[in-house]
């Protein structure tokens, strides 16, 4: 799978929330399908999507990348330590975390 495309066609044609603080609280609410958080995400960043991302049964994908290069797949100027996919939309980014 094509990780940049699919995250981008998620982008477009569903909704994906970007920021670790607004994919925590889709964590910890269970709004999200799936979440990703960059390799290089903050300890504590990682330890609270993870905690409650279990908690709720969503699926946590790791991105090899850093939060730059996540947030330039995404078309942003800034860097992005996570994200959660609320509506794949036409993609089929679900993959990833084992549920299609």
């Amino acid at each position: 799978m094509d990780l940049a495309f699919e995250l981008r066609k998620a982008d477009e044609t569903g909704k994906i929330i970007k920021g670790a603080k607004k994919t925590i609280q889709l964590a910890k609410m269970g709004g999200a399908k799936l979440i990703i958080v960059a390799r290089n995400a903050r300890p504590d960043i990682k330890e609270d999507i993870y905690y409650y991302a279990k908690l709720s049964g969503i699926p946590v994908y790791e991105f090899e990348g850093t939060s730059v290069e996540l947030g330039t797949i995404l078309g942003r100027p800034h860097t992005v330590s996570a994200l959660a996919v609320v509506d794949p939309g036409e993609s089929k980014i679900l993959a990833l975390g084992g549920k299609e």
